[in-house]
């Protein structure tokens, strides 16, 4: 059965035939029984005097009636001149006096006198009256009283449609029934086309296109292109608004697709440059170590010394790098989120200058700073922010020539402090600023120079704090950044 019914058009066209079939059986039926009180009002319409013409032209009828043989002799003959009546002579109670009724069809000796009434009161035809020669129906008829003396000792009662017209009407039935079952059969049969049609232009075809295109985003295939935008006019408002959110969904799924696609590629494209870049340097270390243990008797011990400084420093270069890499994933996934506190930017900055010093006099360059005292404090993540200068100044003091003069600035401004980590050397390249602080700047098979793994790392950092880092234009590279001043709330707590 869910089989059979498994489908929208299947089961609408189901819904639709008993709807049909329930509605025409009912429509019959009233049709029918509309049918049959018209018919019969016409006939009670038409022989409503028949019982009145009888009082008059047999006055004498009640006193006949009372002996019997006379009265039943005229109903038999009023009966064989129309068939369809059955006449009845009854008193004032009901109670049948006289009639001309073959033996054994008479099924009861009593009728109501209501309907009799009623039909003497001139109510609307169709009036209905008991059936003598019927324990529980009902026909029409028609009746007239027969006064004696002033008195009404009874009533003419004659049914208008008695036992022969039930047998003619039931055979004529009978031979119609079947030619009204098959027209309307092939009726429905039209209407139901009609609908089914109607129905699967209208529902069933939409819903079936929709289908679809559901089926073909669950299979990981969204099209939105100008061609894939369904007609919505033969829509109903309904379908046209399920469509319309479906085209969101598609085209929002296709963007999402297409950012999973391009990031997929970033990442392949950047782990291919961050191997090679690991590479050079093992292959360095690996060398150096290997020379030493080949060649061992032929190395003076200043060779062997030189080899080993040169291996270790490339393993630091190797160990920085996965450092940063560790940092910048755990950045990105956010595992790690800032623990803000209240600090003093010219303690840290004075901490990060003395760290850097050693690298920078080893290339014979300058770290200046300028006065810090008086500045307010900040509210940030102070370990955060101790390496985000950090990397600036190692990111200067490795691609600013010897003798160059790297400065750190800072500034109050509005609710933000600005900082600014700037150097004199040649700057960087105006094709490599825009994409200096993401992933695709290592994209092009370029090794990670200038900007590189650091600079992402403080982009990330200063993204958690809701703040970024920018490239101005200066004579040089400046990088500047802001951080939130602690407010009048914070610092008093």
């Amino acid at each position: 059965m869910t089989r059979l019914f498994g489908t929208l058009p299947r089961r609408l066209a189901a819904l639709f035939l008993l709807l049909l079939v329930s509605g025409g059986a009912l429509l019959a039926g009233i049709q029918v029984s509309l049918t049959r009180n018209y018919g019969n009002a016409v006939v009670q319409q038409l022989s409503a005097g028949l019982a009145q013409h009888l009082v008059r032209q047999y006055p004498r009828l009640a006193d006949e009636g009372m002996a019997g043989e006379q009265t039943r002799a005229l109903f038999n003959n009023l009966m064989a001149v129309n068939p369809n009546v059955e006449l009845y002579l009854i008193d004032p109670q009901g109670m049948i006096i006289n009639d001309a009724a073959p033996p054994g069809h008479l099924k009861r000796q009593k009728v109501s006198v209501e309907p009799v009434t009623a039909f003497l009161h001139g109510d609307p035809f169709p009036v209905y009256g008991d059936d003598p020669r019927q324990l529980h129906g009902q026909k029409v008829f028609s009746a007239a009283p027969f006064i004696s003396q002033g008195k009404v000792r009874g009533y003419v009662y004659v049914i208008l449609q008695g036992e022969h017209y039930s047998a003619l009407h039931a055979m004529a039935w009978q031979h119609n029934i079947g030619v009204m079952v098959a027209a309307s059969l092939v009726l429905l049969l039209i209407m139901l086309l009609i609908l089914g049609g109607a129905t699967f232009h209208w529902v069933a075809r939409p819903v079936r296109a929709l289908e679809r295109r559901v089926r073909q985003i669950s299979l990981g295939q969204p099209r939105v292109t100008v061609e894939a935008v369904p007609d919505t006019r033969s829509m109903t408002q309904e379908l046209v608004s399920l469509s319309q959110g479906v085209t969101l969904m598609e085209a929002k799924i296709a963007s999402q697709w297409a950012e999973l696609a391009q990031e997929t590629q970033e990442r392949r494209a950047f782990l291919a440059t961050v191997s090679h870049d690991l590479r050079t340097p093992l292959t360095a270390i690996h060398g150096y170590i290997e020379s030493i243990l080949l060649l061992s008797d032929n190395l003076s011990d200043e060779e062997k010394r030189q080899y080993l400084e040169i291996a270790l420093s490339e393993s630091r270069k190797v160990s920085q790098m996965a450092q940063s890499l560790f940092e910048l994933a755990r950045l990105e996934y956010g595992v790690i989120t800032p623990d803000k506190t209240l600090f003093s930017l010219e303690d840290l900055v004075q901490d990060v200058m003395q760290k850097m010093t050693l690298a920078a006099q080893t290339r014979n360059q300058r770290l200046q700073v300028e006065p810090l005292a008086g500045l307010p404090v900040v509210s940030a993540d102070m370990g955060m922010i101790e390496r985000v200068l950090t990397n600036l100044l190692d990111n200067a003091i490795r691609h600013t020539p010897e003798g160059s003069t790297i400065a750190v600035r800072a500034w109050p401004a509005s609710d933000n402090m600005i900082l600014e980590v700037a150097d004199n050397g040649p700057g960087i390249p105006p094709e490599k600023r825009s994409q200096l602080f993401t992933r695709p700047a290592l994209l092009k098979g370029e090794s990670l120079s200038r900007g590189g793994l650091g600079l992402m790392v403080v982009h990330q950092i200063l993204q958690l704090h809701g703040s970024r880092i920018e490239l101005i234009s200066c004579p040089g590279a400046c990088f500047r950044f802001t951080l939130p001043l602690a407010t009048q709330s914070q610092s008093a707590g």
